[in-house]
Order: C-alpha cells, then sequence, then structure tokens
C-alpha cells in the first residue's frame, strides 16, 4: 500500500490561535473545549480565520460473513434496505445532517442485497445526498472459518476511500468529513479488530449490536474468541494494521481507514463517529501515526469497545449521550460543535475591537 503523506500540525498555529483567543470578549478559558476545537480547526487549515463548512457525512455500507454465524438480531437484507432509507432521506443520519446542512455521501463496499438503482428518490440524489457503487464482493467471507478478506481485496477497499475523497469531496472544497457505516455483523468485525489493535479480552470490547439478548452476546463473544484464535495463536502482541484488517474486517471499515488517511493529508477535519467508525480510524492512525493530530472524536456510545478504542487514541468524546446507532450519527451532532468553533474565531469581537474593557489583574 502506497504511503500517505500527512503533514504534522504546526505548535505554531495552536499558540497563535490561542493567542487570539485570549483577545476575544470572555474571561479567559469561558468556552472550554470549543477554543480547543478553534485551535484544531486553526492549525489544520494553517489559518486564524477557520471554517467548518461544506462538511460531508461519508457512510460506507458493506456485509460480513460473520453474520452466517448468527451474531445479529437483524438480516443481511436489512443493509440494502437501510441504503435506500439514507438515499430517500429517512434515516437518523439525514434527519440529523440536515439541520446543520451537511451532505450525506452513501456507498456500497460490498452490500450483499443492494437495492435497485431504478427504486432511489431522484430528489436526494439533485439535492447532493448520493449513492455511490464501489463494491469491492458481495460481503466478506465468514471470518470465524479463514480471512474476512485477501490482502488485495483490503488495499483496494483503502484506495475507494481514498478514491472517494479526491473525486467526490476535495472538488467540492469540503473541510469537515464524518465517518459513518452500516453493516449487519459489523459490530462483531469491529470488536475482533478492537481486540486485536488494543490488547483487551473479546468480551471486554464486545457488546450487543443490535440488541443481541445474553444467549446471544455470550454466543457473539464465543465467535470472536475462536476466530482470534485461529487467525491469531500468539495473541494481538504487534499485529500488523493490515494484517488485522484483512482477517477478520469489513470493506466498510476499511473504506473508512482511507477516507480518514486521504481527508487528513488534504488537510480535512476527521470526525469520528461510534465505535465502528473509530476503530476504522484507529487502524488509520496505527498505518500514518500523524492522522491523529485530524481527528475528532463525536461521542462515546453504550458498545463497551468504543471507550477502549478511544483511549487508545487518547481522545476525548466531545458528547456522551447514550447512543449505539451508528451511521454517522452522533458526529452529526458534533458537526455544529465545530461550526461554533470556527465563528468564534471569525466573528467573535476582540476587546479592542468592541471597545470594552479587559481585565486588570
Amino acid at each position: 500500500m502506497s504511503k500517505v503523506l500527512i503533514s504534522p500540525l504546526d505548535a505554531d498555529w495552536f499558540r497563535r490561535a490561542a493567542e487570539h483567543q485570549a483577545r476575544l470578549t470572555m474571561p479567559t478559558g469561558a468556552l472550554g473545549r470549543l477554543l480547543d476545537l478553534g485551535q484544531q480547526l486553526c492549525a489544520i487549515q494553517e489559518t486564524l480565520t477557520p471554517r467548518a463548512n461544506p462538511a460531508t457525512v461519508v457512510v460506507m455500507a458493506a456485509d460480513h460473513g460473520i453474520a452466517e454465524e448468527g451474531i445479529s438480531a437483524y438480516p443481511q437484507e436489512v443493509t440494502g434496505q437501510m441504503l435506500l432509507n439514507f438515499m430517500n432521506g429517512g434515516a437518523a443520519i439525514n434527519v440529523l445532517a440536515r439541520q446543520s446542512q451537511t451532505r450525506v455521501l452513501t456507498v456500497d463496499m460490498g452490500v450483499k442485497h443492494p437495492p435497485a438503482s431504478g427504486v432511489l428518490n431522484r430528489k436526494r440524489r439533485i439535492a447532493g445526498d448520493c449513492l455511490l457503487h464501489l463494491a469491492i464482493a458481495p460481503g466478506t467471507a465468514n471470518f470465524l472459518h479463514g480471512p474476512a478478506m485477501t490482502r488485495q481485496q483490503a488495499e483496494q477497499a483503502i484506495a475507494v476511500g481514498r478514491r472517494v475523497v479526491a473525486e467526490e469531496l476535495a472538488s467540492q472544497g469540503v473541510k469537515v468529513v464524518a465517518l459513518g457505516e452500516m453493516g449487519i455483523g459489523n459490530t462483531t468485525s469491529a470488536s475482533a479488530l478492537a481486540s486485536l489493535l488494543t490488547g483487551q479480552p473479546v468480551e471486554a470490547v464486545t457488546g450487543r449490536g443490535t440488541g443481541l439478548d445474553d444467549a446471544g452476546w455470550r454466543h457473539k463473544v464465543e465467535v470472536i474468541r475462536r476466530s482470534l484464535d485461529r487467525h491469531f495463536p500468539q495473541g494481538p502482541r504487534s499485529i500488523e494494521p493490515l494484517a488485522a484488517l484483512t482477517a477478520v474486517g469489513g470493506f466498510e471499515i476499511a473504506g473508512l481507514v482511507g477516507v480518514a488517511l486521504e481527508s487528513a493529508a488534504r488537510r480535512m477535519v476527521v470526525v469520528l463517529d461510534g465505535f465502528i467508525s473509530s476503530v476504522a480510524g484507529l487502524l488509520a492512525v496505527r498505518l500514518e501515526p500523524e492522522l491523529r493530530g485530524y481527528c475528532v472524536a463525536a461521542h462515546c456510545s453504550v458498545e463497551p469497545g468504543h471507550r477502549a478504542v478511544l483511549e487508545a487514541l487518547d481522545l476525548k468524546p466531545l458528547l456522551d449521550l447514550g447512543m449505539r446507532l451508528g451511521e454517522g450519527s452522533g458526529a452529526a451532532l458534533a458537526i455544529p460543535l465545530l461550526q461554533g468553533a470556527a465563528n468564534i474565531m471569525r466573528e467573535m469581537a476582540t476587546f479592542e475591537s468592541a471597545g470594552v474593557r479587559e481585565r486588570t489583574g
């Protein structure tokens, strides 16, 4: 896989942003983490007048062969049905993205039962949301019995993610890219990856996904444990990111790795959504460590593995709302915070320009 050139953030831009914030008409530090976001935006965009528009949520969708093991409460047909829901504007991500005028770009990375193109709502396509069919294969293989994908497929999926940014987002001047996903079975894949990447026990990073009962959760844990024992009998020590992705990953997770890498290379903010997109973010950071400075953790979901992944990334989430939907829904809620942070840097008056006296000691 070709190396992605991601520039390290310049500490001088953080300093310059902090000095500007100190002159704004408010007590020092009064806007808390909004000021941290403002400094990060300034450093990423290398300007004291940053912007968080346009913003796009890239929702990558794929199916997982591991679903054959009964690890989900929903059938695989739901992935394709949800693609149609995204395109018709009826999913949670569509509703939440609309409130910040954020575009939703859906990418079929390997859906087993994709919707027929003729039933998609043309008005949504004209409005800016669209569906790209860039499938690597109709879902991954069942990683309980063999690798989820080949090394070539993993690299191809990452390349597709990079191409989506280069061809669909860069020309539109996108400043903020949020990572979303959809795929029956993908919390199982993400839990397996989280265990490998963080060294945590499988049961500590595995949740109930789409709503498994106790017996279903125990079965899911056992399937993941058996799979990891098969692929990595030596344990999670020093496992190369692409090897983990090839063994137990998903095409949508690999695609999001590419989206994150290319977005950062083009100095875009990368907003991580929930558990699955954060696993993609961790994989991408393990491949290119400078990416971390471009990342924002939108929220912490109730999936138990999410907190472990955020700790591995050393990122503090902006929100904690007890969510576990995915799709980029938490990221969509965080985008207005980024917009607010950018607007503060550009529009808020200084003590001097407003004629307001500064503190005296």
